[in-house]
């Protein structure tokens, strides 16, 4: 096993696709095929099952590779400890909520570390894809939030991918709105006041349960009449302007990176949310990942 074995399988589960893989990680398309047979025949497992469709990972593979991405990236630090750090590419990548901290920090350690070359990778995703991430490390660093409603769901998954949770701050809850809003006049915002606007949230897909959802409290717990779900940021910004809608959050929110359209309002309530770190147990953190952690600290 080497290696270079282990970077050519992580590149097909990563494309799911062996061409691709193959072009991603500049060798033959038979040389890479040839060299996970030999792996998988030193293994004595399948990594992966092959059909006309394409490869998808099995079972065992998804345990080997969740390995073999911790080998690689202790591989990375060894190299960047000992080589200096400068002539390696940089490669880092983050799973999170969608939250305008965690992107603030992402931009703070590409301006400390990103030099010539860098791999970086942001992905503001479902809540269950986070987990998943950084339990199979294509993440370092995952951020999420729990609360009273999901912490034992949430917390059982994270004992069961061997991970950690470290919290970061404990809020009460906000609304953000637009500055047009009427709600914005509001000193603080009652359930009541929310009933004629639409309530924005983030879909979670096959996981579109309370206790995957990116807000702390459901359209079902207030009887909400006007519901959207969207997939990113952006289209929840502009339709918290272009609609007067609203969701349900920390209220920390960056004005340099969102503008000064959106706002945040206290909501009478008196449920509260925790959002923390996720990190796999036992994998050393690189310098990305710590400085990464500092920064959202600064931030929030």
């Amino acid at each position: 096993m080497t290696l270079q074995q282990l970077k050519y399988a992580v590149a097909v589960a990563d494309y799911k696709n062996i061409t691709e893989a193959s072009r991603r990680v500049f060798v033959s398309q038979p040389s890479l095929t040839a060299s996970i047979r030999d792996l998988e025949n030193e293994m004595g497992i399948t990594i992966f099952s092959r059909s006309n469709k394409g490869v998808t990972v099995t079972n065992d593979g998804d345990e080997f590779l969740s390995y073999a991405r911790q080998v690689l990236e202790q591989s990375a630090l060894l190299e960047d400890r000992y080589k200096g750090g400068g002539g390696a590419s940089t490669i880092f990548s983050v799973s999170c909520q969608h939250y305008s901290f965690a992107v603030n920090a992402f931009v703070d350690v590409i301006r400390m570390f990103g030099g010539a070359e860098y791999d970086f990778t942001l992905r503001e995703t479902q809540t269950h894809e986070i987990i998943e991430d950084v339990a199979h490390l294509k993440s370092e660093v995952g951020v999420i939030y729990t609360s009273s409603r999901n912490e034992d769901v949430i917390n059982r998954l994270i004992k069961k991918n061997g991970l950690c949770f470290e919290p970061l701050f404990t809020t009460a809850l906000h609304v953000f709105v637009s500055k047009s809003n009427p709600l914005a006049k509001k000193r603080k915002i009652s359930f009541a006041n929310l009933s004629e606007f639409p309530y924005l949230t983030y879909e979670q897909g096959d996981f579109n349960s309370f206790y995957f959802a990116e807000e702390p409290i459901s359209e079902i717990d207030f009887d909400s009449p006007k519901n959207i779900k969207v997939r990113d940021r952006a289209t929840l910004f502009n339709l918290l302007i272009g609609l007067d809608g609203y969701t349900i959050c920390s209220g920390v929110i960056s004005h340099e990176l969102n503008g000064p359209e959106i706002i945040a309002k206290p909501l009478d309530s008196d449920e509260r949310m925790t959002v923390g770190v996720l990190t796999r147990k036992g994998v050393t953190l690189s310098r990305y990942a710590s400085a990464y952690i500092d920064s959202i600290k600064r931030h929030i």
